[in-house]
């Protein structure tokens, strides 16, 4: 079935700010949705239209995550509760799956058997070590190692095998023959790392409306102690930080017609926009679908994004990645001659399922927080100058998601994201030159918003982007190029209220 585009749609409704517009609803809008009866649809079609009154909050717009919405104490927890409309059976698996997300593991051999398997090269002992507090990955301050932060590395194709993986999506990229598609600095006892890394800035002056100045600092990435040889001279860098893990199985449960819907490639409606779907393979049934998670859109469901993280970053084998040696390449021969964690008598892989299950439910299921300050002059103010720029384009408001999604807490929620779950081209200042997939390496699949308030709050830093660049939300926006330099411009040229009223409103997700 082929879902309409931007372009498409626009000759049956009016659109508003690249989404779904107020002033006209097509009968059958929402065709494709096969998981709504026609009730549904009504439903449906009377929450998805954008505000055109801001002054006051819409209808359940404090709920932004459906009715699995955490309403507990805003604090360091706050992204670490689980999804409010969960079983008691399934808050227990919740809690289970929270305990293996903390769960240090160990190098093989050890007396802890469960729990042993580690590396032997990694980024972190356990999935909480880079996603601290269930929120977001920060650089490395002066004289910390780097944990939260890795760095990806792939090369060019070189062989015509190379290209025909890379055209049927049986690969994304191209590993660096070595060091595999992930740098890892530690390694277990008896083996060397990978090396490390330090980050040099680039201060770039940007004068505001208003006399005020903002400073960004562009990080520069080198090398250094390698530990296994030289690299590729042609390796391609690209480095990352964790992103919170809220409201995961929500967007997972976004129906895929909605974010097709929103794709408008060749931007034929020349609103400047042109958001593309990101197309991966699911690892257990090698289908096409939509890749919905990861900064370039790399993974189309959580389970595949837990086992990649359980693989790359910690060095976990998993029933969907079984090489017990993690990123370890076959030229890292010592790599590959220590000790391994699989026992057979606890199945397949260092960490079977229910391991792997417990996790992925666990990461399905953190609690979006309520909204704070709804109804605040200054939000709303700021609300609506997030539309009239045109940021709501690529970060669309909200989805209603689907009926027949798996777990019955995510079926059928209203939910106020702020993504379109595509790809976006960011401009040269955010391009880290590096293609994965269908991801050009200017490109980067549009991140949520929601939560993205109470960083400082659960992580002790305001620092936002795929690296962590931009040191407070002001900056994350000045960063923004390619597609968004429009809206980006308009903000510089605002008056110093608007401004803030702009930044009131990003907090207040």
């Amino acid at each position: 079935m082929i879902v309409p585009g931007r372009s498409a749609i626009l000759g049956a409704v009016v659109i508003c700010a690249g989404v779904i517009g107020h002033t006209a609803l097509a009968d059958g809008l929402l065709s494709y949705r096969n998981d709504l009866s026609e009730q549904d649809r009504v439903k449906v079609l009377k929450v998805l239209p954008l505000a055109d009154d801001f002054s006051k909050a819409e209808a359940f717009e404090q709920m932004q995550g459906g009715a699995g919405t955490s309403r507990k104490r805003i604090n360091r927890d706050a992204f670490s509760h689980a999804t409010a409309n969960l079983t008691f059976e399934q808050e227990q698996d919740f809690k289970v799956g929270n305990g293996l997300f903390k769960k240090l593991w160990a190098s093989s051999p050890a007396s802890t058997k469960a729990s042993d398997g580690l590396g032997p090269l990694y980024n972190a002992r356990s999935c909480q070590g880079c996603h601290l507090k269930d929120g977001r990955g920060r650089p490395p301050r002066p004289g910390d190692e780097a944990v939260s932060l890795f760095l990806r590395l792939s090369i060019p194709p070189q062989t015509d095998e190379d290209r025909v993986a890379l055209e049927d999506k049986s690969l994304l990229r191209i590993p660096e023959p070595t060091y595999g598609g992930q740098f890892q600095a530690f390694a277990v006892p008896g083996l060397a790392g990978e090396g490390r890394f330090d980050i040099e800035h680039e201060e770039i002056v940007v004068p505001l409306n208003g006399g005020e100045t903002a400073i960004l600092k562009k990080p520069n990435y080198k090398i250094r102690d390698l530990g296994f040889g030289d690299m590729d001279p042609e390796t391609m860098i690209s480095p990352r930080v964790a992103p919170p893990m809220i409201g995961l199985g929500l967007l997972q449960a976004i129906h895929p017609g909605d974010i097709e819907a929103l794709a408008d490639p060749d931007d034929l409606n020349g609103d400047g926009i042109s958001g593309k779907v990101s197309r991966v393979r699911d690892s257990r049934t090698g289908e096409l679908t939509i890749g919905r998670f990861g900064w370039k859109g790399s993974n189309p469901n959580i389970r595949d994004q837990t086992a990649g993280a359980f693989s790359g970053d910690i060095g976990i084998s998993s029933p969907d990645k079984p090489d017990n040696y993690g990123d370890c390449t076959q030229r890292q021969i010592e790599c590959r001659s220590l000790p391994h964690g699989e026992q057979a008598q606890l199945g397949v892989s260092e960490a079977p399922d229910p391991v792997m299950e417990l996790v992925t439910f666990y990461s399905e299921n953190l609690a979006v927080p309520a909204r704070r300050d709804v109804s605040d002059p200054e939000v709303l103010r700021g609300k609506e100058l997030f539309y009239e720029v045109g940021c709501a384009k690529c970060h669309q408001p909200k989805f209603v998601t689907r009926r027949d999604a798996e777990t019955k807490a995510h079926q059928f929620q209203l939910i106020w994201p702020y993504t379109d779950l595509l790809l976006h081209d960011m401009g040269d200042g955010l391009a880290d030159d590096r293609p994965v997939g269908d991801a050009t390496g200017r490109e980067w699949r549009t991140p949520p918003l929601w939560g993205i308030g109470l960083t400082e709050t659960v992580n002790n830093h305001t620092r936002f982007l795929h690296d962590g660049r931009a040191r407070n939300l002001l900056e994350a926006v000045l960063w923004h190029g390619g597609e968004a330099e429009a809206a980006r411009n308009q903000v510089v040229a605002m008056e110093p209220d608007d401004r803030t009223s702009l930044i009131r409103f990003l907090e207040s997700l």
